[in-house]
């Protein structure tokens, strides 16, 4: 079943601030990790025009697969099914081998506070300035989180991490193999 995420992202905040905001307010600190990723497109790379792909996601020892489809640039834009895994490079292997093709390899540090069932991660990608993203169960939970912690829901970005990048900082995130905190091509 595909799952909508409601969800909504607040460019170039103040890192620092924003941690002692929500733990002053007693949101649950889940800690920072680095998430290694891989984007799979179809082999043609059609999907890539359909706003549609596969990623695999690394986090710990944790992998998950998600197929994820973007209908619009709204708060609840984007469906999604995921699933667990235990193997990294086998899940990029067994893509690959039904006919996917691996196009991106990406980082990003994300540090996770919840409070009240709402997830605030703070998401610091390479070469741009870190932004919050907040996933709950309803846009009205979204805009009482943004409230919360003393944000405007007038400044609040519904476009994609993918738009983002190119848009905001003239990062072609789309043509590049490698968007890590080591490799940028």
């Amino acid at each position: 079943m595909l799952n909508l995420e409601i969800e909504c992202r607040f460019l170039e905040i103040d890192k620092q601030n924003l941690i002692q905001t929500l733990l002053d307010l007693g949101a649950i600190d889940k800690g920072e990790s680095m998430i290694n990723e891989m984007i799979i497109y179809d082999r043609d790379g059609d999907w890539r025009n359909e706003n549609k792909f596969i990623r695999i996601r690394k986090i710990g020892d944790n992998v998950k697969i998600t197929y994820k489809k973007y209908r619009s640039q709204s708060v609840d834009g984007a469906s999604e099914i995921e699933l667990a895994v235990d193997n990294y490079s086998q899940a990029k292997l067994f893509f690959e081998n039904i006919g996917f093709k691996v196009f991106r390899h990406q980082q990003k540090l994300r540090h996770t506070f919840i409070l009240d069932n709402i997830a605030f991660d703070i998401d610091t990608w390479p070469q741009i300035p870190p932004y919050l993203e907040i996933e709950a169960g309803s846009e009205q939970d979204l805009i009482k989180a943004t409230n919360l912690i003393g944000y405007t829901w007038q400044n609040a970005i519904f476009n994609n991490a993918k738009w983002i990048i190119e848009s905001k900082y003239n990062i072609p995130l789309g043509e590049l193999k490698y968007f890590t905190f080591d490799k940028f091509e």
